[in-house]
């Protein structure tokens, strides 16, 4: 295989084209991940037997012995560098956008003197958040494996991620989201090429439509976890934050969580990479934010459950958590509770207040699941769970610019005396209000 590789005068390598046939690839088969029974990896699969998400088994022995570090440091800063721990094997079947390796952008006007608070930011990626990383991986084994339509529910940012990459790929796209998902998630799904439609229920009504869809005309349901793919996108957001650490783990990991495919990723990405001897023992405690309005794997956690009920009346205006049952509910309790970690809820006027704390003190415009995670923190710190001197990472999932805003702005007249001082009183007292 050969490969071209295009630099930017000013950046990062944004894009590249591949050349040639097969990749070097390491996957041997599949597994449930509750039972541990084996599928074959080159086939189409949902749900296993036993109704659970599968997992994508790796001869990571193999791996170890193809695969360093220093081959790694070499390649350009995209998700694909991580191939031999992802799964595609054709190059004709990779699609792209110019997934980078997102920055992690410390917060040093806001964190313990003695600590280190870092927010992992995920909006920097194609179609503006995270779910580029497991729609990518999605939509490249689908086109691998034959598939010509996909459909899925979404709350908004996976809906436009699965659009983007599908017309990338020249798969149809079908998407059914809330009718109150924020305005610019539907249009932008519709505008990269996907048939959307508006349902009047939550995220997990949507998903019952698609599944009656599947059997009525046989799309390729690409929900939450009930594919294997999403989650070894996902994955290299464990990879990635390893990598910029110097192979080492930060203290905790604050994580918005809603199907929680991430956490579950992330946690499957450290194994991997202890098993191929890139990092050691450690791990960071992992912690589930979810919201006051719609906590299932709170409740779970804190009722030592290991599956979370269906959350009743689900409501915030952080839509992106707002998932009222996970069906990977259990793979994110035992990464939670592996970890010594712990799940937390914070309410609506929380998020909001950390929400405009983090862009008036540090100019970071996180999106309000984001900012879940600096509540949850602020949360954390003050009742001892997380400790002043620790190293702590956020992950802000989507860039603050595609959700509404509080209405801004003062109106001035030209021609008439300005009364500059009340003005800048004025403006000195707004501020005071929301920092």
């Amino acid at each position: 295989m050969t490969k071209r590789f295009r630099r930017f005068q000013g950046g990062p390598m944004l894009e590249h084209q591949w050349t040639g046939g097969d990749l070097t690839t390491f996957v041997t088969h599949l597994e449930c991940s509750l039972t541990g029974e084996h599928y074959p990896a080159d086939t189409l699969q949902t749900l296993s037997k036993a109704g659970r998400p599968l997992l994508v088994r790796y001869d990571l022995d193999g791996v170890r012995r193809a695969f360093d570090r220093a081959t790694l440091a070499a390649r350009p800063h995209s998700l694909w560098r991580y191939r031999e721990l992802l799964p595609v094997r054709r190059v004709n079947d990779i699609v792209s956008l110019g997934e980078i390796m997102t920055p992690l952008v410390p917060l040093p006007r806001i964190t313990p003197a003695e600590g280190e608070l870092l927010v992992k930011d995920e909006g920097r990626l194609p179609t503006g958040s995270f779910k580029a990383r497991g729609l990518v991986l999605a939509v490249a084994m689908a086109k691998e494996l034959g598939v010509e339509t996909m459909a899925m529910p979404t709350n908004g940012n996976a809906g436009a991620a699965m659009a983007a990459y599908c017309s990338r790929a020249g798969i149809k796209a079908f998407v059914f989201c809330p009718d109150d998902t924020p305005a610019v998630n539907v249009r932008e799904i519709a505008m990269q090429g996907a048939e959307v439609f508006l349902v009047d229920g939550l995220i997990d009504d949507c998903g019952r439509l698609v599944a009656e869809g599947e059997k009525a005309i046989g799309w390729f349901n690409c929900s939450t976890l009930r594919e294997p793919y999403r989650i070894e996108g996902k994955k290299t957001m464990g990879i990635e934050l390893a990598e910029q650490l110097g192979w080492d783990m930060p203290d905790v990991i604050f994580y918005p969580t809603g199907g929680g495919t991430g956490i579950i990723g992330m946690w499957k990405a450290f194994d991997e990479l202890e098993k191929i001897g890139w990092i050691g023992p450690k791990r960071p405690r992992m912690v589930v934010v979810q919201v006051a309005g719609c906590a299932p794997m709170v409740k779970a956690w804190e009722d030592g459950a290991e599956h979370a009920p269906r959350w009743q009346n689900a409501h915030t205006f952080a839509a992106g958590i707002r998932v009222p049952q996970g069906i990977g509910d259990f793979l994110i309790l035992r990464a939670v509770r592996e970890s010594g970690g712990f799940a937390i809820a914070v309410d609506d006027d929380a998020i909001a207040r950390a929400w405009a704390k983090v862009a008036k003190a540090e100019g970071l415009l996180l999106c309000p699941e984001g900012a879940a995670t600096y509540a949850a923190y602020e949360q954390a710190l003050a009742d001892g769970r997380v400790r002043p001197n620790e190293r702590v990472v956020l992950f802000n999932c989507a860039s603050g610019l595609k959700y509404p805003m509080p209405e801004a702005g003062t109106r001035l007249k030209l021609g008439g005396a300005i009364d500059w001082a009340s003005l800048v009183s004025s403006a000195a007292k707004g501020a005071d209000r929301t920092g």
